[in-house]
């Protein structure tokens, strides 16, 4: 079940989480968490197994669309469905007709395995292809 880790955004296993969100150094993981304190739009949840805080997922509804910002699974928990798991229930929650991410290459293979449709932004930065990934919510059939 995904907890809401916005309040205690600032202790360490959450930076550890950021690290492997956003290019792994103190200042852009401090810019990732400023940006959750400074935007009441942004949503940020956590996945515990047991005490053990294994997974975060941070997003933000915008119109009919859910946009991924963040998320990452400690390294040792990967491959394991947390990553989906998290995306499920976000989905489950907030109920979007479309989720949306960016990526660069390394976890582009996640979300396509997961159902996303993947199309190349190019090199955004020198060297660094990004990818923008897209799952349309199919609609449930209504009950009769």
């Amino acid at each position: 079940m995904l907890l809401n880790i916005k309040s205690y955004i600032r202790k360490p296993q959450v930076a550890e989480l950021f690290s492997y969100a956003v290019f792994p150094d103190d200042r852009s993981v401090e810019e990732a968490v400023q940006a959750y304190e400074s935007n009441d739009a942004w949503q940020l949840y956590g996945y515990e197994d047991g005490e053990l805080l294994v997974g975060m997922i941070g997003y933000e509804k915008s119109g009919n669309d859910l946009v991924i910002r963040h998320i990452s699974v400690i390294p040792e928990n990967r491959g394991l469905g947390y990553g989906r798991g998290m995306i499920l229930e976000a989905m489950t929650k907030e109920k979007p007709e479309r989720v949306i991410a960016e990526t660069d290459e390394e976890a582009v293979d996640f979300y396509r395995n997961i159902g996303f449709i993947v199309h190349s932004l190019g090199e955004q930065y020198p060297g660094t292809e990004r990818f923008r990934c897209v799952f349309e919510v199919e609609d449930e059939p209504e009950e009769e």
